[in-house]
């Protein structure tokens, strides 16, 4: 039985006890019967209120949020930054105990035109957090589970991809010109999360781009093999294969197949660029994942009623979060083991760092540092600009002890990869060019 099966059980329990305490009593048994406490039944969403007619509203939301705060003691929520038009972006804690094994970071519905995962992230910490059953405590007992419902609230409230500014926030986490970027940035650089599930959807006019669910590991070269693998098997062999066990059709990101033979036919999508937070994560010691689920109807039951339409990609969405929950379950000291070896990588300050390319596109020579600087200088006037952007990042400066003044950022750190990716006027999407400086 999956995690979301036995919260489902426990969730169904418990309103049937709630049920029970309400049953109409005769008049004899009301005036013998002591006055029993009231269990109130678990909170809906407006998804599950309607059966998928329609999608949870944002007050709603914060209605739902508040009452599953009110009725279970392992979950608080807390602001982490506020939107162009004033919505609050929050990041809700899940765990039975203060201190735990593994973090788990779910994104949701960084576009806000793709409201299915965000569904899917409500649900689940609803779920998470009345569960009573053995397998689920004994999970939340050494998890801590992060959840931000919904990424990009201006844009879920307009039904649009991009924010409030017109900016991409999934193009943004480099830059951090948005709101919702830089709140991600610091609960990333704050939580340090083991694994990071990034909800998305994708609408596709050909017919090579099929499949229910998509999902994909950080490609940047970058990437510390070993975070790179174990995302690689979480993708492989635990999200798509959960996914078709539901019933759902799986593939990667990315990538057209033939919707006959399954051969790949080319990649449009997917590549390797560090501002994706799918790539981001990555470069931050995190096992990432993308995971997308088709918007377009795929049956003329989905056509003639768009209810079940919404209900696949909130299954589809489920499913991967059921996958990606066992992958932690299964492989907690490989996790471990893999996010530790990354942030201590940088210490060493020795190998090439990749101003392009992708795992599956070698960088070229031209994009591939094989002997960088040892760190690099910014002057005063690029460090008051920056500054804070390279502490969201995590990333460490030191002033220069010299007339010229200004701050000397050292590769030899955590975010060795990074630093580079930030400062170095040859990458594609660089804060500001600081100056290469070979003799630290």
């Amino acid at each position: 039985m999956t995690l979301r099966s036995r919260a489902l059980t426990a969730l169904t329990a418990l309103t049937a006890c709630a049920a029970a305490l309400t049953l109409p009593l005769t008049a004899s048994a009301q005036a013998a019967a002591p006055t029993a406490p009231q269990t109130p039944a678990p909170p809906r969403t407006g998804f599950e209120t309607s059966d998928g007619a329609r999608w949870t509203g944002l007050h709603e939301e914060q209605r739902f949020l508040t009452a599953v705060d009110r009725g279970s003691d392992r979950m608080t929520t807390t602001t982490i930054g506020t939107t162009r038009q004033g919505r609050p972006l929050q990041l809700v804690r899940i765990a039975d105990r203060p201190v735990t094994a593994t973090t788990v970071l779910l994104v949701c519905s960084q576009h806000g035109d793709e409201p299915s995962g965000r569904e899917a992230c409500l649900t689940t910490v609803r779920d998470l957090a009345y569960a009573e059953d053995p397998a689920t405590r004994r999970f939340l007992a050494r998890t801590t589970v992060l959840v931000v419902p919904t990424a990009n609230p201006d844009g879920r409230a307009a039904n649009t991809r991009r924010n409030a500014d017109g900016v991409d926030v999934n193009r943004d986490h480099l830059a951090l010109r948005t709101a919702e970027a830089r709140a991600l940035a610091r609960v990333l650089r704050d939580h340090r999360p083991h694994v990071v599930l990034d909800l998305h959807e994708y609408s596709a006019s050909r017919p090579y781009y099929v499949k229910d669910l998509l999902s994909l590991w950080p490609r940047n070269p970058n990437t510390h093999a070993r975070v790179h693998d174990e995302a690689h098997t979480l993708s492989e062999a635990y999200v798509r294969p959960t996914a078709e066990r539901a019933g759902l059709s799986s593939g990667v990101y990315g990538i057209w197949t033939d919707p006959v033979t399954g051969e790949p036919v080319r990649q449009v999508a997917g590549d390797g660029q560090e501002r994706i937070l799918r790539n981001t994560t990555g470069l931050k010691h995190a096992v990432g994942l993308l995971v997308e689920t088709r918007v377009d109807a795929l049956t003329d039951a989905e056509q003639n009623d768009p209810s079940v339409n919404h209900r696949r990609r909130f299954d589809g969405q489920r499913a991967a979060l059921d996958g990606a929950f066992r992958f932690v379950d299964e492989r907690r000291a490989r996790i471990a083991a893999a996010t530790a070896a990354s942030r201590l990588t940088g210490y060493a300050d020795r190998g090439p760092v990749h101003l392009g390319g992708a795992d599956n596109d070698p960088p070229e020579p031209g994009e591939t540092l094989q002997d960088p600087p040892c760190a690099y200088r910014l002057d005063q006037a690029r460090h008051t600009a920056y500054a804070d952007e390279l502490a969201l990042h995590g990333v460490r400066t030191v002033p220069a002890r010299d007339a010229r003044g200004g701050v000397i950022v050292p590769l030899r750190q955590p975010q060795r990869a990074l630093v580079p990716l930030l400062l170095d006027g040859r990458a594609a999407h660089h804060l500001t060019d600081g100056e290469p400086v070979r003799h630290c």
